[in-house]
């Protein structure tokens, strides 16, 4: 697929199947996405292996728990995680379900393999390469393509940007939105744990949507607001993704060995944790199910992914998504968080 051949690729119209989950609208664009979607990190044996059998299981048990929004992207399990996310949905309609993925690391062969990827349990024989020019976005488009099975992604984010180059995301959104105007791709967006070139972006029409990592949770809002709010104003969206806080927010007290962004939990946190806790217990709702619901609670927001390794997984986060959460929990929560 290149930008010279995508008016042959139209992006056909998406159905609504009846037994989706609530869905929220992509503002500018002819998606909706399922208020929970499935994060398929964990299909590229993030940190540990996950087999074949679980992997699917996982997909086939969203896609029953109605979810019908999917996000992978190459990097994760060095295209694992595409390969067994596409192989997974094959035998679904296409039109029924959002597939996203990500651009900027490029995959390519490993010239000094080590044995293993330092982060996903993976041989690496391929390495990740940044590279957001337009010829190593269409690369890393027909790779995904081709490692996913289908013949369209419906978003296309620019992966980490920030931490590659600060012009970065703006040089990814200028071929995206080439892409998208063309019907390649339905939607364009950045996915970043950093909310600080968000509103610029969104001012100046240079992405329909962000996957915000981390950003905007029970614990941490401040430095997100900008960018939800110009996201508002733009007709834009927000697809908030690691609302745990690496699994801070998971359980309903802190657990022992709880992390937050990936590393040790400070004192001061864990006892303004606790205290969310019993806030949340208060009002007869525990901690991850107003993690998963607060950022729903904002209207820039369409859809909160969370990883899901297996279908237990999947059950447990679907529960926790469906609770009720009593509207008077968040002005409570509101008041804490100031």
């Amino acid at each position: 697929m290149t930008a010279e051949n995508a008016s042959d690729s139209r992006l056909p119209e998406r159905a609504l199947p009846g037994d989706a989950l609530p869905e929220r609208a992509l503002p500018g664009t002819a998606l909706r996405l399922t208020e929970l979607g499935f994060g398929a990190a964990s299909l590229g044996n993030l940190y540990r292996e996950t087999s074949d059998v679980d992997a699917r299981a996982a997909v086939d048990r969203a896609w029953e728990r109605g979810i019908r929004s999917f996000d992978t992207a190459p990097h994760y399990g060095l295209g694992l995680s595409e390969r067994r996310l596409g192989a997974a949905l094959a035998d679904r309609p296409r039109d029924e379900y959002v597939l996203s993925t990500k651009v900027g690391r490029l995959l390519v062969p490993n010239e000094n393999p080590q044995g293993q990827d330092p982060d996903f349990v993976v041989p690496d024989t391929l390495r990740r390469q940044w590279d957001f020019s337009r010829d190593g976005i269409l690369r890393s488009i027909e790779q995904s393509l081709e490692r996913l099975g289908t013949d369209h992604v419906d978003i296309v984010y620019a992966h980490d940007p920030d931490q590659f180059d600060e012009k970065a995301a703006w040089q990814a959104a200028e071929t995206l939105t080439e892409l998208r105007d063309q019907g390649v791709i339905g939607a364009r967006g950045v996915g970043t744990n950093d909310a600080g070139q968000l509103a610029a972006l969104f001012e100046a029409d240079a992405i329909d949507v962000a996957m915000l990592a981390g950003r905007y949770t029970l614990l941490e809002r401040e430095a997100a607001l900008p960018a939800l709010e110009a996201a508002v104003t733009h007709g834009k969206a927000v697809v908030a993704v690691a609302v745990f806080n690496s699994g801070l927010l998971a359980t309903d007290r802190p657990a022992p060995d709880a992390r937050y962004d990936y590393g040790p939990v400070p004192p001061e946190l864990r006892a303004r944790t606790v205290a969310l806790a019993e806030l949340c217990e208060a009002h007869g709702v525990t901690l991850p199910q107003a993690a998963i619901a607060f950022p729903l609670a904002h209207p820039a927001v369409v859809d909160v992914t969370l990883g899901m390794r297996t279908a237990e997984q999947v059950d447990r986060n679907a529960d926790l998504y469906a609770a009720a959460v009593p509207p008077e929990l968040w002005a409570a929560l509101l008041s804490r968080l100031e």
